[in-house]
């Protein structure tokens, strides 16, 4: 079996709202600060540990496991493609174990059976050759800002659906058994909308909150800038503007097709008064999808994998205390449907990471009683299928 996990982490800043420094890591009330705890260091060190006691208690147990760990997961993984392909022969296995997924609360883990797909890319917008001062030159010409601010805003329409033609032609509707999933959550929508400090949800109609975080197609703004970004003013037309634009996506949505569709639609709805460029930020991820069947075992699969969900099941039970929920997961790991389209394996992702560990945010944690019970319900895992027939 191969345990994947990734050690890169998105960068640290605003620094100024992080409690302590994030790379000097702080236990503080059962937590491990630091930006990379959750994600992936500390799940990823759970199963490190795991191996090492269950080494220690069984040093001749039959089973063959390799680590694969990289450093480029949060930039797409670009590099990763051409090593599996040029090392594959090493990385001969029945099944992939990870734990870069979350779950909902300490004691609700939940085996992801999804991750949505990604496509990434940034809009930048030109006018004029260079700044000009908005005094002397405003009135004359259209803001870099103002054109890229239309654009974006065309995007969605005021329901919260994204806004460009065919985006949505190719999605399939929800398995039966994935919404019965969902409703064994018993998500709370009034705690979900006071963690995420918001006034109201803003989803399409006809889904909850915790529906379209996990069922739905997305197009998010993840960056905007341009002109003076200091303190005070500076009365200036900018020259240039740019968006960071990413999508998630959904079973059967194509990244190459949703991104022919994306620029078409762009350039259709920029000014010609401007100039506009588009720029692949990476190649694009479909939709990653290892569905287990209603008795939770993997259709269509080998039998180590189908007893290395049972494992987990089990294990999850034993541990957490109750049985793990299979659903998809809102986010996306690109490297796992390579590992698929190279090397053949499924991933058993079991999530350990919590929505108040702050991924990508300051003051990122990790709750340790979480890793604790992580790093038993592993050991149980690789015992089981090492021993199990």
């Amino acid at each position: 079996m191969i345990i994947y996990g990734h050690y890169d982490v998105q960068p640290a800043d605003p620094l100024n709202l992080w409690t302590s420094a994030p790379f000097e890591p702080q236990i503080r009330n059962g937590r491990l600060y630091a930006r990379g705890a959750a994600d992936n260091k500390g799940p990823l060190m759970a199963h490190i540990a795991a191996v090492g006691q269950l080494l220690e208690r069984r040093p001749d147990l039959p089973l063959q496991i390799t680590f694969l760990i990289e450093g480029e997961e949060e930039m797409g993984s670009p590099s990763f493609p051409k090593f599996l392909q040029a090392y594959q022969h090493k990385l001969k296995a029945d099944f992939v174990l990870l734990s870069d997924t979350g779950i909902p609360s300490e004691d609700q883990v939940v085996i992801t059976c999804g991750l949505r797909g990604l496509v990434l890319f940034d809009l930048e917008v030109t006018g004029a050759k260079g700044d000009l001062h908005s005094g002397l030159h405003g009135g004359v010409l259209r803001n870099p800002i103002q054109a890229l601010s239309e654009i974006c805003a065309s995007l969605h329409t005021p329901d919260g659906r994204v806004n460009v033609p065919g985006f949505y032609d190719d999605v399939l509707d929800v398995e039966p058994w994935e919404r019965e999933q969902l409703t064994k959550l018993a998500g709370d929508p009034e705690k979900y909308r006071a963690f995420l400090g918001i006034q109201k949800f803003h989803t399409p109609p006809g889904f909850t909150p915790f529906e379209a975080v996990r069922f739905l197609p997305t197009l998010e703004f993840n960056g905007i800038g341009g002109g003076y970004q200091g303190e005070g003013t500076k009365t200036v037309i900018p020259s240039k503007a740019f968006a960071k634009i990413s999508c998630r996506l959904v079973p059967n949505q194509n990244p190459k097709k949703i991104r022919e569709l994306l620029y078409r639609t762009v350039r259709e709805r920029a000014p010609d008064d401007v100039t506009i460029r588009l720029v692949d930020q990476h190649e694009g991820a479909p939709y990653v999808v290892v569905p287990p069947d209603r008795s939770n075992t993997p259709r269509d699969q080998s039998p180590v994998l189908a007893r290395a969900f049972r494992a987990t099941d089990k294990a999850i039970g034993e541990v957490f205390g109750r049985p793990p929920l299979y659903l998809r997961e809102g986010g996306s790991v690109p490297i796992i449907g390579e590992i698929k389209r190279i090397l053949g394996l499924d991933s058993v992702m079991m999530g350990l990471f919590l929505p108040e560990d702050n991924l990508h945010a300051p003051d990122e944690s990790f709750h340790l009683g979480v890793m604790e019970k992580g790093i038993q319900a592993s050991e149980r895992i690789l015992e089981a299928v090492a021993t199990s027939s």
